[in-house]
């Protein structure tokens, strides 16, 4: 597989990006007036069947869009089906959204319940997780169903957000239960207690949290995080471009999926991984490339 990248640049508001049973050799890069994101979406390894996984860039407006990603469950066709089922009740929902911030909130939690009603609605057994991330200005918030994760990492390495996975391992490391290694090889791990599609199915919102000039926000399926320790990803995302951050991950866990070790985990699944970087990150990185190609230093680390 050639780890090249497909680069969009956009100053105007960017149109709706919906990653529907995907299966890229390549990933995209958009550059934003909102920031900068780096989106990956591939099937299993070796797998023909659908890619389960779905993700979306939904806008609002030129300083607000939502990150979604899917992950769905119940067979290959179901669980696609769902997916995308879910992603486009969330962005039916957002598209009355206007500048008011406590009213995008709004249609985001009416979107996920929405979302849920029409999973259910088949009557197929199919259901999914969630994953969304409300981006507005310089602040962001998590939403999430599952165990999709909600990752925010600091350039120093620092991870200043992090979701708990809806799962009997998830709780159990959040309860200091099981250790991180434990979790990774637990037979359980593959079980999720709460999803859309679930008559109890509940949404969790997470906090405010104000983005740093050089903060990364991550939001992923399990195929990230099933096959890569906490360590090894939040040293690839710190700091760097986002296009070698995101191919650098996928190539990593696809190695671990196509080559079991007994010593390093491996879950062969599909696999769907957004990075987001405010702005200011966008500049500072061009301007610290420029410098080197000068031959100045630049302020600061990364």
């Amino acid at each position: 597989m050639g780890w090249w990248w497909r680069i969009m640049s956009s100053e105007r508001m960017p149109q709706t990006q919906l990653y529907l049973d995907e299966d890229m050799d390549v990933g995209q890069v958009l550059a934003l007036p909102q920031g900068e994101i780096a989106i990956y979406c591939a099937r299993c390894p070796g797998s023909s069947s659908a890619n389960e996984d779905a993700a979306g860039l939904l806008p609002v407006n030129e300083q607000a869009l939502v990150l979604v990603v899917a992950d769905g469950l119940g067979g290959a066709v179901a669980g696609a089906r769902a997916a995308k089922v879910a992603i486009g009740s969330l962005q039916e929902a957002l598209r009355p959204a206007t500048d008011d911030q406590l009213l995008l909130r709004s249609a985001i939690i009416n979107g996920i319940e929405e979302a849920n009603q029409a999973v259910r609605s088949h009557g197929t057994g199919m259901a999914t997780t969630l994953a969304a991330v409300e981006v507005y200005g310089r602040t962001i918030r998590p939403y999430h169903v599952g165990d999709s994760m909600v990752m925010v990492v600091g350039q120093r390495g620092k991870i200043k957000l992090q979701t708990v996975s809806h799962s009997p391992v998830g709780y159990a490391i959040e309860a200091g239960v099981l250790d991180e290694a434990e979790a990774m090889h637990h037979e359980d791990r593959h079980l999720v207690s709460n999803y859309i599609g679930n008559p109890s199915m509940r949404i969790e919102v997470g906090s405010a949290l104000n983005l740093a000039d050089r903060d990364t926000v991550l939001l992923a399926s399990d195929g990230l995080f099933d096959n890569l320790r906490l360590d090894e990803i939040v040293q690839t995302i710190r700091k760097g471009p986002l296009r070698l951050a995101v191919s650098t991950l996928a190539r990593a866990a696809r190695q671990r999926m196509e080559t079991p070790s007994q010593n390093q985990p491996s879950k062969p699944d599909d696999l769907t991984i957004v990075l987001f970087r405010p702005p200011a990150a966008m500049r500072s990185t061009s301007r610290r490339s420029a410098n080197r190609r000068s031959g100045r230093s630049s302020d600061g680390d990364e």
